[in-house]
């Protein structure tokens, strides 16, 4: 399995409209890259990370397929389409970084030392 991760850096001077990216760009990229998903996750910035600045990233999406090949067999006719719509929503310049996945889904449970 891989994960097309797409991050959105965040800065001051730059733009990211959460409402449009959620209720109409996500929607339309998953609808066209179908059943290559196995799962779409969407991180949005909170107003302020742990030293009180900016959060590094605006948002922070990932496609989880079977394969890189995968990904792009289904990205790749409507690519045009789907980075056009980026305009609409941020003047960032994302960055895509591509990860074969080692662990997923792992539940950590802690639990307390007995006296």
């Amino acid at each position: 399995m891989v994960k097309v991760t797409i991050l959105y850096p965040n800065s001051l001077e730059s733009r990211f409209d959460v409402d449009y990216y959620l209720e109409k760009h996500m929607p339309r990229s998953i609808e066209l890259l179908g059943a290559a998903l196995k799962g779409v996750s969407v991180e949005i910035g909170m107003a302020k990370d742990l030293t009180g600045g900016l959060p590094p990233f605006a948002a922070i999406c990932a496609f989880t397929c079977e394969s890189l090949e995968a990904f792009l067999t289904a990205f790749a006719p409507h690519a045009s389409e789907l980075q056009g719509d980026m305009e609409n929503y941020t003047d960032a310049r994302a960055i895509v970084q591509v990860s074969e996945l080692r662990i997923e889904n792992v539940k950590y449970e802690h639990t307390q030392a007995r006296s």
